[in-house]
């Protein structure tokens, strides 16, 4: 790979990453490959998306995507029968408000798009019925102002979903996060929190109950990996390290690779490592 040049914008980044031949797959799994309808399907098929569903399962309404980039959730959202808006405030046509636009139009779907950051929501109190946030609260300039808002505009018994959230330990970490990131290296805006500034943020805005969906036994969590390929992953390397033939044997029933990848996460203490979190807004 040639050094990696300084870029102006996201979008730039994102053209400049998606097409060095060796980061195709890693470009795929982000859902920025063209044609984007394709990619937003892919995404609505997948093993994350069907999880997310799982938790929303029998709430109809209004739905709003935060940060909504390329559009993809927006599209998921639209397809299992909400009215969407999208809020994104980049209006570039690759990761942006135009890619959205676009999306709507190739896929016969409706989404209103609204060009704002997260920490201003141009929405009047109590909404919409659910609020969905991929990767979204780690960029906030103001994550406490962020949850705040999302609580605002969320109509009581509202639910809330933040995924796929950066986590470090301990402040520390977060540049060597940066430092092993595929993207921020080229134009930056990555970031991560403690897990405990999340949990803190997103509880004094209100939200309560509010689940916490660890990085390896949640779905949601794991992609571009399902249960079952991590679970052939896991089996590969432990027999590479010690060659007997009982791992695979073992780790086939699900119940014991749970436990396992749930006692694993106690000691995950990997810089950028992802945690999602559901949130609800109580009736009144």
């Amino acid at each position: 790979m040639s050094a990696d040049p300084k870029l102006s914008s996201w979008e730039e980044a994102v053209v400049w990453f998606r097409n060095q031949p060796e980061q195709q797959q890693v470009a795929r799994d982000a859902y920025y490959d063209d044609p984007l309808v394709d990619a937003a399907a892919r995404y609505h098929a997948s093993e994350e998306w069907r999880a997310v569903s799982r938790i929303l399962h029998g709430r109809r309404g209004r739905a709003l995507d935060i940060g909504a980039g390329r559009g993809i959730a927006s599209y998921a959202l639209a397809r299992d029968g909400f009215a969407v808006t999208a809020l994104e405030p980049d209006p570039s046509k690759i990761v942006g408000a135009a890619a959205i636009r676009m999306l709507a139009h190739d896929a016969g779907i409706a989404i209103d798009i609204v060009e704002e950051v997260s920490e201003r929501l141009p929405f009047a109190d109590a909404s919409f019925d659910v609020v969905f946030a991929r990767a979204v609260l780690h960029h906030t300039t103001n994550l406490e102002d962020a949850c705040r808002e999302i609580y605002r505009v969320l109509k009581p018994g509202g639910i809330a979903v933040a995924a796929r959230e950066h986590v470090i330990s301990r402040d520390s970490d977060l540049q060597k996060f940066l430092d092993q990131h595929p993207l921020h290296r080229l134009y930056g805006g990555e970031n991560a929190f403690r897990l405990d500034r999340y949990v803190g943020a997103l509880r004094t805005a209100g939200f309560e109950p509010l689940e916490i969906l660890p990085p390896l036994t949640s779905p949601i969590n794991l992609f571009p990996y399902t249960i079952e390929s991590l679970r052939s992953a896991v089996v590969s390397r432990l027999s590479a390290k010690l060659p007997v033939p009982c791992w695979r044997a073992l780790l086939s029933h699900d119940r014991m690779f749970r436990f396992m990848l749930s006692i694993a996460e106690q000691f995950d203490n990997r810089p950028g490592r992802l945690y999602s979190f559901v949130g609800y807004k109580p009736q009144q």
